[in-house]
């Protein structure tokens, strides 16, 4: 039960991170999906934790067009999340993020070339719907490798130290 407080607790807080001033996709989005799916016991609560605290922020941020692709973003991101249920070494986690991070960039950027009239709908619209992109790439790895060092370090100092430590046998 500890640990449920504790994980919601984390997944809010840095949900509320993005009512704050930040870079252009510096966000926790990614991050709170990997981590909802890799900590929580259940991991579908662990997921839809993280998803009505995305939701709840946007209400609050603005809808836009593309957030069924965020969304569906986060939920391939819970499934990555769900690879470092059992093995959350340092390496693993970053390569987990990145791959997170590529993912989202992918799917979220297809989402803006489907439903936006931004760019011609034909190969090389498509193209240029991903290189005008590039730049936020940057931030958003960025967001995802800081925000999900926190979580994952936040829960590691609150929730898997105290209990390594209760469990240790008495020397």
């Amino acid at each position: 039960m500890r640990n449920l407080f504790i994980a919601t607790g984390l997944i809010l807080a840095v949900a509320i991170t993005r009512f704050l001033p930040h870079p252009p996709n510096f966000s926790p989005v990614m991050a709170v999906a990997l981590f909802g799916s890799a900590v929580f016991a259940n991991r579908y609560i662990g997921f839809t934790v993280a998803l009505l605290a995305m939701v709840v922020s946007d209400f609050f941020l603005g809808m836009h067009s593309t957030l069924p692709f965020v969304y569906a973003s986060m939920l391939l991101a819970a499934f990555l999340g769900n690879l470092l249920r059992e093995n959350r070494s340092v390496l693993r986690i970053v390569a987990i993020t990145m791959a997170g991070s590529v993912l989202f960039f992918v799917v979220t950027n297809l989402g803006v070339f489907i439903m936006q009239d931004l760019y011609a709908k034909n190969l090389q619209g498509l193209g240029e719907c991903f290189a005008m992109a590039l730049p936020f790439f940057q931030n958003s790895l960025a967001g995802d490798m800081v925000f999900t060092a926190v979580l994952f370090s936040m829960h590691h100092i609150f929730v898997t130290a105290p209990e390594r430590r209760l469990s240790a046998p008495a020397v």
